[in-house]
């Protein structure tokens, strides 16, 4: 059996290849002409050079392909142009699906996002909450929405597809790094002056990426899945960061008005000089709300399972520092608290 994935070169997808991979499957994986491959350089993978955006690339990479993750997504929370998000989000996984349907696939695995249901209800949102596009803050939430509804569609008219929906993945190898991923490295480097009343659900990558496996082998087809861990504020993260590593965790609480007035500041300025802004408006609007979520269907169904979050925070650190994301003079105050 032959399996596709897509976005085998980010941060998820190449969690999903490199378990794949260790199963003994024959992976295939399309990955664009300007993409780096060193999440996956080492592993033993057929390339099809490609663009969710080209259908005839799409067609050359499930060809002869029984089994698809579509794990692949433009996951930024500012875009100087948002229509690329759109383009590939929503267009991109059109296409995939119509190759999926004309290459007659036996399994379609959708990597959506705990934003498509992580909205505002009396009580904790879960994979049969229904929520609206209007309810979905910024283009990156817009665009997975549109996509996943595209996807169960596509499931009532026959297709295949089962939908993953990861929480927050934490762990080594976010070269990017993620949005998320972005507010480790900024706690390591000092550059977290204060923090904002929010919370995520949060998930090892590498127990995401089996999660995937697992809704393969097990997964109803037509559902949803959502694939986390522990619901925490960003507070406890920060505190579980500088038990990790010694370092000193932000005390100031910022208020979302003042965060929200830094951020339209900041990108403005941002958009002056050609840059991207470090502090997005659709990042501090997101944080207002939080997105906790109920994780346990995936538990109970399919007997997936979650190590407690602070291990996957503490292998994220080590690749951090281990890669360069971490200034020498912060790492030698942390060194004593994280191992080597």
């Amino acid at each position: 059996m032959t399996t596709l994935v897509t976005g085998a070169a980010g941060f998820l997808g190449s969690h999903v290849a490199r378990q794949l991979v260790a199963r003994g499957d024959d992976v295939r994986v399309l990955v664009r002409a300007s993409s780096s491959n060193r999440a996956i350089a080492d592993l033993s993978l057929e390339y099809v050079t490609g663009d969710l955006r080209d259908q005839s690339s799409l067609a050359r990479a499930m060809n002869g392909v029984q089994r698809v993750f579509h794990v692949a997504a433009d996951y930024r929370l500012w875009s100087k142009n948002p229509q690329d998000i759109y383009d590939s989000n929503v267009g991109g996984t059109k296409n995939l699906l119509a190759a999926a349907r004309q290459a007659g696939v036996e399994k379609l695995i959708y990597t959506s996002t705990v934003a498509t249901i992580a909205v505002d209800r009396p009580a904790l949102p879960n994979e049969f909450t229904d929520s609206r596009l209007d309810e979905m803050v910024g283009h990156y939430k817009r665009s997975k929405w549109m996509a996943e509804q595209e996807v169960l569609q596509a499931g009532k008219a026959g297709l295949p597809v089962i939908v993953a929906m990861p929480t927050t993945p934490v762990g080594p190898w976010d070269w990017k790094p993620t949005p998320t991923g972005k507010i480790i490295v900024d706690f390591l480097n000092g550059k977290m002056p204060g923090y904002v009343e929010t919370g995520l659900n949060f998930v090892g990558v590498e127990n995401c990426a089996a999660g995937h496996l697992l809704l393969a082998e097990k997964g109803k087809i037509g559902e949803r899945y959502l694939l986390g861990a522990e619901n925490l504020t960003l507070k406890q993260v920060l505190d579980s960061l500088a038990q990790l590593t010694g370092l000193p965790a932000p005390r100031f609480k910022i208020p979302h008005s003042l965060a929200l007035g830094v951020a339209y500041a900041e990108t403005a300025f941002s958009r002056l000089i050609g840059r991207e802004p470090q502090i997005p408006v659709e990042g501090v609007k997101i944080a207002q709300h939080l997105m906790f979520v109920d994780c346990t269907r995936a538990q109970k169904e399919l007997g997936f399972r979650a190590e407690p979050v602070s291990a996957a925070f503490e292998r994220a650190v080590r690749w951090y520092e281990k890669n360069g994301y971490v200034s020498q003079r912060r790492i030698k105050r942390m060194a004593h608290a994280v191992p080597a």
